[in-house]
């Protein structure tokens, strides 16, 4: 049958089981936005505040529920404003399909009103991308993008389609995904682009090697990534961690890999890495890296990192093997394979002196309490004990990112989530209405500092009007707060432009937007504004007051041998 792009575009959207999509209209994405408006019984779209907020809201939608994330945008600075979130998608492998609309044909490379060559932009921070000039091309364009985006290592595709396209008519034929392997011309059209994207089947060799090596091994050590979550292989870690008997660090990405109680859990690994983490990666004679990429954050000093251990890296993307950490094996594949099949293989260990040794070690950061101001750990510790089990946690980027990754038990994939790889101030809030919105029958908190805060903040307007139910907490200690830790251990207390002791009322903003808030500094004030904040069913915004000096601690600064603490 015959249909307009804008139609075709609506439809390939439905083929792909697509409920929900987060974005902002412009002049380019009109036709889009026009069709939209008869796919409104079929398809809720969220108007976010910003484009920025719409690229993390589309991002933690996929996150917490393992779905492609859909973000819409229109062209030139509606467009650019995805870029940070493309980015971000991108470095944690979050499955996302940006779709935005450029400017028609005869008005692209002059320098047209709202033109920019988005494509070129973004080809360093997409998995794959379009620029759709033909009508006929784009529903195979379409599948084959959702196809890419969650095939393999997952990231963001960006289709980016002329205007001209979403008028022009084209023969639609429907295909729902189940039939998509069997149509000749995706098949084609897919083996072409996407063969490299997809998940190699581990080597039985390589497997058996690392079989035989974990036989031997006495002391090893697991480290679970971000990969593991991705992969929603957190039944087959747990077992395959409970199998061989080895305490298991977790990378930032990783939280929610293995079940956060599990008690061969260390905590996080790396430069803010609990004691026991680090110090097992300092003495293990096995190291077995599953879904990591050994980061500057995990391996601070590449060139010293468990050198005392064979080195084993599992990881579905072979460009990671050996990129920046050399290993003594590595198994290509995706973790939950892997995981399954080396399960199957391995008998079950023990190494009781081992895992008593590393396990009597500090696992968590105990603060001296009693002052005028909540500690990081109260603040956590209170909001674990009165929401549920299964709370959502999105955070932005800083010190309350690290402390709620030290002190929170996340069980199970999508619970975190948390920009990992680009560090993004300003991701949380989007991610959290993404969150709920993905998964409306559980409760969603947004755990931010008064540095991201105002990044993001623009995005109560999205809670109030959606009616949104998600407890926003401030850590406020009025500074940029990791950046004045760095300034106070190693820049001699030389405070460069870190002071936040301004504008605005955090409180008083919350009421601007409709919703409420309350300002707290003991634990007593804390518990009562989460009971309201339970209890009023929109958003509200908890003010915490935290000590400007307070420090995310253990941390071993960048470069340095991951035992060599600044601070304990």
């Amino acid at each position: 049958m015959q249909m307009k792009g804008a139609k075709i575009l609506m439809e390939c959207l439905l083929e792909q089981g697509v409920d929900t999509i987060f974005g902002y209209p412009g002049g380019t994405i009109l036709n889009v936005y026009d069709e939209l408006y008869d796919y409104k019984d079929q398809i809720k779209h969220v108007l976010t505040a910003h484009e920025q907020g719409a690229s993390h809201a589309a991002d933690g939608y996929a996150r917490s529920t393992g779905k492609v994330g859909v973000c819409f945008a229109t062209s030139g600075p509606g467009a650019t404003n995805l870029t940070t979130g493309i980015a971000t998608a991108y470095m944690d492998s979050s499955p996302v399909v940006f779709i935005s609309c450029n400017v028609a044909d005869g008005l692209i490379g002059k320098d047209s009103f709202q033109e920019v060559d988005l494509t070129g932009i973004t080809m360093p921070i997409t998995k794959c991308n379009y620029l759709v000039k033909d009508v006929t091309k784009l529903a195979d364009i379409i599948r084959e993008a959702f196809a890419i985006a969650k095939s393999g290592r997952p990231g963001p595709v960006l289709i980016d389609i002329l205007k001209n396209v979403t008028a022009e008519t084209a023969e639609y034929e429907p295909l729902p995904r189940k039939l998509h392997k069997a149509n000749g011309r995706l098949a084609a059209l897919m083996a072409r682009s996407s063969n490299n994207f997809k998940a190699p089947e581990p080597d039985a060799a390589d497997i058996d090697r690392l079989v035989d090596m974990i036989k031997a091994s006495e002391k090893p050590l697991v480290i679970c990534g971000g990969g593991v979550v991705r992969g929603r292989a957190k039944a087959e870690m747990d077992e395959f961690i409970r199998r061989i008997d080895a305490p298991t660090a977790i990378t930032m990405m990783g939280a929610g890999g293995i079940e956060g109680r599990n008690p061969l859990a260390t905590g996080m690994i790396g430069m803010h890495g609990s004691q026991a983490s680090n110090l097992a990666c300092a003495s293990c004679d096995l190291l077995i890296a599953v879904g990591c990429r050994f980061s500057d954050r995990v391996a601070l000093n590449p060139n010293s990192f468990a050198k005392q251990a064979k080195i084993v890296q599992i990881d579905i993307d072979r460009a990671e093997i050996n990129k920046n950490v050399k290993t003594d094996h590595h198994i290509v594949g995706d973790a939950k394979r892997v995981l399954t099949i080396l399960n199957e293989k391995l008998p079950e260990l023990k190494h009781d002196a081992w895992t008593e040794r590393i396990l009597s070690l500090p696992r968590e950061t105990v603060y001296e309490e009693g002052g005028e101001t909540l500690t990081p750990k109260q603040v956590l510790s209170t909001i674990a004990e009165l929401m549920p089990e299964d709370t959502i946690v999105s955070t932005d980027v800083g010190q309350h990112q690290m402390w709620a990754i030290q002190h929170f038990h996340f069980d199970y994939p999508g619970q975190l989530l948390t920009s990992g790889g680009f560090g993004t101030m300003g991701f949380g809030l989007g991610a959290a209405i993404g969150g709920k919105v993905g998964n409306p029958d559980k409760a969603v908190i947004h755990i931010t500092g008064d540095g991201s805060f105002r990044m993001n903040c623009n995005e109560l307007a999205t809670v109030q009007a959606y009616g949104i139910p998600i407890i926003t907490f401030v850590f406020n200690n009025k500074t940029l707060g990791m950046v004045h830790q760095w300034q106070t251990l190693i820049y001699n207390k030389r405070y460069s432009e870190t002071d936040l002791n301004r504008a605005p009322d955090f409180v008083k903003l919350a009421e601007a937007y409709g919703l409420s808030g309350k300002r707290v500094s003991t634990v007593e004030q804390l518990r009562e504004a989460i009971e309201e904040a339970k209890a009023c069913g929109h958003g509200y915004v908890i003010d915490c007051a935290i000590e400007t000096d307070e420090m995310v601690r253990p941390m071993v600064g960048g470069g340095s041998h991951i035992t060599q603490f600044i601070i304990c």
